[in-house]
């Protein structure tokens, strides 16, 4: 019974593991998208400053990868790592599709008239 015990909760702290490593995967890519923005479009799409994302996806990006990497006290279920998976949540549902329609961000393909 014992062992049973033991093998479910390996089997549990490598669901958690991967779970860690999968938001601060978010994290880090919601952090790439925000440096890529231009900041005019932020207060255009009626969001906070591109400098505001910045730092608040820092911050969740650091708490990420201490949560990944096993760092005492930031369990994949703790205050901060869920804090931090939150505002890379919202960024990306709501700040991101608002700002890249304002300012694009990507290469477009540009002809003599517009794009195309």
């Amino acid at each position: 019974m014992i062992l049973l015990l033991g093998s479910i909760h390996n089997g549990l702290a490598y669901v958690f593991l991967a779970l860690a490593i999968i938001a601060f995967l978010m994290e880090a890519f919601a952090l790439f998208d925000v440096v890529r923005r231009p900041a005019q479009a932020f207060p255009a799409a009626g969001k906070q400053t591109k400098k505001m994302w910045v730092i608040i996806l820092g911050f969740a990006t650091l708490f990420g990868f201490a949560s990944a990497v096993g760092f005492p006290g930031m369990g994949a279920l703790g205050i901060f790592s869920i804090a931090a998976f939150i505002a890379a949540v919202i960024y990306l549902a709501d700040v991101r599709p608002a700002v890249k329609a304002i300012g694009g961000g990507g290469h477009r393909n540009m002809g003599p008239y517009g794009p195309w």
